[in-house]
């Protein structure tokens, strides 16, 4: 398996992948694949990594720029989509932790919304004071770099408002 960054070949696989995936979640609302061209085409994704097998795109990881409060300097993660005939076998955790070495490189920490038994393996986790609004507080997760405790809203590109577009 490589982890690469992606390129224009991709898009159409990385569409899929994170749609299939995604599809599996009760929260999923559909648009998760449209969060990630938006993002792509606000040039807002300061990554957008591959897994690849056989030449094949198996997984993909997206992190943009965010800032918690008055922080900025924040890396968002999401969404990372592996296809569903390939979950269990690594691929999410190497694309997470490709991400997370290339963000410690630009970033003060990292910050998702997801499921606590499965990000904190990565260190992940919440803090008093942090969230996002509409969020339950235990899913909305970060990765201090620098060990300083994050506080205040998790402020995100306006491409994850999809939801409440459509």
């Amino acid at each position: 398996m490589l982890i690469r960054n992606e390129t224009a070949a991709d898009i159409p696989a990385i569409s899929h992948v994170v749609t299939e995936a995604l599809l599996l979640l009760p929260q999923s609302t559909g648009t998760e694949a449209r969060i990630v061209e938006r993002l792509r085409a606000d040039r807002a994704l300061a990554l957008s990594l591959v897994a690849e097998e056989e030449g094949q795109v198996i997984g993909h990881l997206a992190a943009s720029a965010a800032r918690i409060g008055p922080q900025e300097g924040w890396g968002l993660i999401g969404p990372l989509a592996v296809l569903p005939s390939r979950h269990r076998q690594g691929i999410g955790s190497a694309l997470m932790a490709e991400a997370l070495n290339r963000l410690r490189a630009t970033s003060r920490g990292a910050a998702l919304v997801g499921n606590p038994a499965y990000y904190g393996r990565f260190g992940f986790r919440a803090f008093p004071g942090f969230g996002v609004a509409g969020c339950p507080p235990e899913v909305v997760l970060a990765l201090p770099f620098d060990g300083i405790a994050p506080h205040g809203e998790l402020i995100h590109h306006p491409a994850f408002g999809l939801e409440q577009q459509s």
